[in-house]
């Protein structure tokens, strides 16, 4: 089973790596065109600003749910490395709860509303539906969830192993 874990873990960074990586090459072409029709053909592209702009919001937040799944997040351990080695798990676990709650109130509840007030909101240049910017939020905050379900099993497996070892 939990090599089923970690082969889905793989599998879920490899498809985030590769979507950042097309975000990345978008981001490039989009301003450098941008650059391009400006100052040299002197005659600035209406979309591109606006494609970067929203391309990076989502390289953004793919990149923080990559970040979250390898606990390189922002953390505070001072109190953290100040509790026992063994309370250290249970400590994990507490702030795994208060991050969950956090994720799923504020980016997946509330990024589901805000998805639904700007259904009809068109964006200026690309003309897109503004939810379509703003599913990013619920998307990312779902692969937060995940990784941080896959984060809590990793650190009572490795416990385990531990033990067994």
């Amino acid at each position: 089973m939990y090599s089923f874990i970690q082969s889905f873990r793989r599998l879920l960074d490899k498809a985030i790596l590769t979507f950042c990586g097309f975000a990345i090459i978008t981001l490039v072409v989009t301003v450098t065109w941008q650059v391009f029709s400006r100052y040299v053909l002197n005659d600035p592209s209406s979309f591109t600003d606006e494609l970067a702009r929203y391309t990076m919001i989502w390289f953004g937040l793919f990149g923080a749910s990559y970040l979250f799944g390898k606990n390189g997040h922002l953390a505070i351990t001072l109190f953290v490395g100040s509790i026992k080695q063994k309370y250290r798990k249970y400590c994990h676990l507490v702030i795994h709860m208060v991050s969950f709650s956090f994720i799923y109130l504020a980016m997946i509840k509330g990024g589901t509303q805000l998805i639904g007030r700007t259904m009809l909101q068109s964006s200026p240049a690309l003309q897109i539906p503004m939810a379509y910017v703003y599913f990013i939020l619920p998307l990312s905050g779902s692969l937060m969830l995940i990784y941080l379900v896959l984060n809590t099993i990793d650190m009572f497996a490795s416990d385990h192993t531990a033990q067994q070892g």
